[in-house]
């Protein structure tokens, strides 16, 4: 009885591999790395597509970069100027903060003010006091002369407590002398708290000595800075400017940057 049933060497299909030719093989080989080298290709274009002109808007000029946006980049860094320089500090912005130093500012620009005020109305007068009628020399002839006339004065506060003077009490207009032949150093209308004053500076028998004259009459200055004067010569005129209470002439005296009393020193050396 014959059999029905197949059997492998009556199945009709061919399950015998097929066999690839070398050249197949190869051409398939070279295709694989150019399809991933197209498609690496393609990605990297399309994400330079769309990062680079987003980059590019938000990121300035190299030429245009600032310190704070390099800073802001790469906070580990530090970028100075060649040329940077430090911002020189001016004492001249502090201002006064307590009351007392408030009512001082205040008291040296009223002051201040009142110096100017009056040396423009001096000078609109032509900036001298007439001085008809009075001596232009101080009386003597020795080489240092009194600051006023004998007995047109009385002596008033001397030095002590900070007051580095004395006080010659006398009627406002009372001319006042160089004490010695010199020059002068300072000519001012408001002179510190001295108001109108005068330095003068001499050399009297080999030693360094200057002479102070404060409080005179705004516009009573007979000399100016840098001019020479000659013992008992004219400077200007009682008054009570600066801080003063009443009309005198506030006089100083320095040897060699030393200060001496001056009534001791007029008295030894005034003739």
């Amino acid at each position: 009885m014959a059999a029905d049933i197949d059997s492998p060497s009556n199945t009709s299909e061919d399950r015998t591999p097929v066999r690839r030719t070398p050249a197949r093989v190869h051409a398939r080989q070279a295709v694989k790395p150019l399809r991933s080298v197209a498609i690496f290709a393609a990605v990297g274009a399309l994400v330079a597509a769309i990062a680079l002109p987003a980059y590019a808007a938000a990121k300035p000029a190299e030429a245009a970069t600032t310190i704070q946006q390099l800073a802001a980049d790469d906070a580990q860094s530090l970028v100075v100027a060649s040329q940077a320089t430090a911002a020189p500090l001016s004492r001249g912005t502090f201002t006064a903060t307590t009351p007392d130093e408030i009512a001082k500012k205040k008291a040296e620009e009223a002051a201040a003010a009142r110096a100017a005020a009056a040396a423009k109305v001096a000078s609109t007068a032509g900036g001298r006091v007439n001085t008809a009628g009075y001596a232009l020399v101080a009386p003597g002839s020795g080489e240092v002369r009194y600051p006023l006339p004998p007995g047109s004065y009385t002596e008033g506060r001397t030095i002590g407590g900070g007051h580095q003077g004395v006080d010659m009490l006398a009627p406002a207009g009372t001319p006042i002398y160089a004490t010695a032949a010199g020059v002068v150093r300072v000519s001012s209308e408001s002179y510190y708290g001295y108001g109108v004053g005068v330095v003068i500076d001499h050399v009297i028998g080999g030693q360094r000595v200057s002479s102070t004259y404060g409080h005179m009459t705004y516009g009573s200055r007979q000399v100016q800075a840098g001019q020479s004067v000659s013992a008992g010569q004219l400077i200007g005129f009682v008054g009570s400017t600066g801080r003063s209470t009443a009309n005198h002439l506030h006089f100083e005296v320095f040897i060699n940057g030393g200060i001496v009393e001056p009534y001791s020193w007029l008295a030894a050396n005034a003739g």
